[in-house]
């Protein structure tokens, strides 16, 4: 028996199983290593079993360099793999540069190139999809995907033409926030989940059943650090447990493992087309038992006992990938906030006389017109009226009232942090819309944005904006 197979996309076939192969940075950590010819002789050993589809990046140690060794060797898989620049200008040459450095690893071109990005405060991502696309365009790219976007980031670039094929995001029994929104933006718009973390860094399984709590200094690995986590963010240990409890005896009525059910559970969604099954290279495999994921389906008894055990679990808190871009940190490091604040920024802040500060975008009409993207005086930052202009000068997602909403709130944060605030401490919002029916689409976003700092709002109809935009907003902050 095989995995079996699905299309992600037109001419992108993959098995319903993916090989995750991100413990490979984990088992060469601390100066271990890991010998890339073995490893590569397991890769054969999983596509020859039918698990010959394997998830890498080009920071996942020396994942790509193992493939690639197999590759040469004459080995055939499917291959996905993921580009993560740190943020900054993505011109041409920077993006065909990242992107060729795996090519040149992989030895060849990858069938499906994803792509991450820390911050989207610095709109430089958009520039590195466009070029991606062209790139794929002229064929020299096969099918693009993104990782850790969440749903409004993931509209963006659908809403402005750039052929997505897949979004790759963590979801499991742990973590369901993909079921909600996400879903249901990739369903309407031909977009496939990936979905890795279904069995929470090996938490769900039958070796953590009425076991309790592991000390922190206990975890010895990268998974389990960054899943202990998300355990915590759900509930507790107590929790976990009672979870735990009901899929073991799923698992005993159906005849397979707890692991099984766990990644039943995701793979029944109808927006995910493969789950990621992480491996140990060199050290363990489980394929005979990730097999017996399609021996059995989950029935309605099996759903409503899930449910029930879930009902006390806390939601993870946010939308799909925000665990690396604010707090709670769920990720194996924790805290990310130190890699975010060294980030490169797209503003700079300028001090025009003693306590009063500018922030300047570069449109030609700032100068021509007289006025700053934003102003800090003492404790207080006013953001000009700000469109969805992306920095060429073009508008971004035409038509779509929501995504520009998500791109204009991006700029303006970014604004307030060149000038040392955050989007906590707005105070006042002022909202303009060309037509007052995109008062929901726009209203959603900007209560994503500022479900914590609730600041004071003003939305009007107008009878025209200045461009081919349907929205425009300012905002007041006070830094305490």
């Amino acid at each position: 028996m095989r995995p079996p197979r699905t299309l992600l996309a037109p001419g992108l076939d993959s098995s319903r199983i993916v090989t995750g192969l991100w413990q490979v940075a984990d088992q060469q950590r601390d100066g271990r290593s890991l010998d890339h010819v073995a490893a590569a002789a397991a890769v054969a050993e999983y596509a020859a079993a039918g698990f010959d589809c394997f998830d890498m990046a080009d920071h996942y140690g020396g994942a790509e360099d193992i493939v690639g060794l197999f590759r040469r060797d004459g080995g055939t898989a499917t291959v996905f793999t993921k580009w993560v620049p740190t943020p900054g200008p993505m011109t041409r040459d920077v993006v065909r540069d990242g992107v060729g450095r795996s090519i040149e690893r992989l030895g060849g071109v990858p069938d499906l190139m994803q792509f991450h990005w820390w911050s989207f405060r610095h709109p430089a991502w958009l520039d590195a999809l466009r070029e991606m696309a062209a790139m794929r365009a002229e064929g020299a790219l096969k099918h693009l995907g993104v990782t850790n976007f969440d749903t409004d980031h993931l509209r963006v670039a659908v809403k402005q033409g750039i052929p997505i094929a897949t979004n790759q995001i963590s979801f499991s029994l742990l973590d369901r926030r993909a079921a909600g929104d996400m879903s249901a933006f990739c369903l309407a718009h031909g977009v496939r989940i990936l979905a890795y973390g279904t069995l929470g860094g090996g938490f769900l399984s039958e070796r953590w059943v009425g076991v309790e709590e592991p000390a922190e200094s206990d975890i010895a690995d990268w998974s389990k650090m960054k899943y202990r986590r998300f355990i915590g963010a759900m509930g507790g240990w107590g929790a976990f447990q009672r979870l735990l409890r009901e899929v073991a005896a799923i698992a005993r009525r159906h005849g397979v493992s707890v692991s099984n059910v766990a990644t039943r559970w995701v793979l029944e969604h109808p927006a995910v087309g493969a789950v990621i099954v992480g491996a140990r290279l060199t050290e363990a495999e489980h394929r005979a038992d990730n097999l017996r994921l399609f021996s059995f389906a989950l029935d309605a008894e099996d759903r409503a006992r899930l449910d029930s055990a879930l009902a006390g679990a806390r939601p993870i808190p946010g939308d799909c990938g925000d665990e690396y871009r604010k707090p709670p940190y769920l990720t194996a490091a924790g805290d990310l906030s130190h890699h975010l604040d060294s980030l490169p920024k797209i503003y700079a802040a300028t001090e025009v006389r003693p306590g009063r500060l500018r922030v300047d975008s570069g449109s030609v009409w700032e100068g021509a017109c007289g006025y700053s993207r934003a102003v800090r005086v003492g404790k207080r930052i006013l953001v000009s009226g700000t469109t969805a202009t992306h920095t060429d000068g073009s508008v971004v997602c035409p038509g779509d009232p929501a995504g520009q909403a998500v791109y204009i709130l991006d700029k303006i944060a970014a604004a307030i942090e060149a000038l040392g605030g955050s989007m906590d401490d707005v105070v006042q919002t002022r909202i303009w819309l060309r037509d007052a029916s995109h008062w929901e689409p726009v209203g959603r976003v900007h209560g994503r944005v500022f479900a914590t700092a609730r600041p004071a709002n003003t939305l009007v109809e107008v009878g025209r904006l200045v461009g081919d935009y349907l929205v425009e907003i300012e905002a007041e902050a006070i830094v305490d």
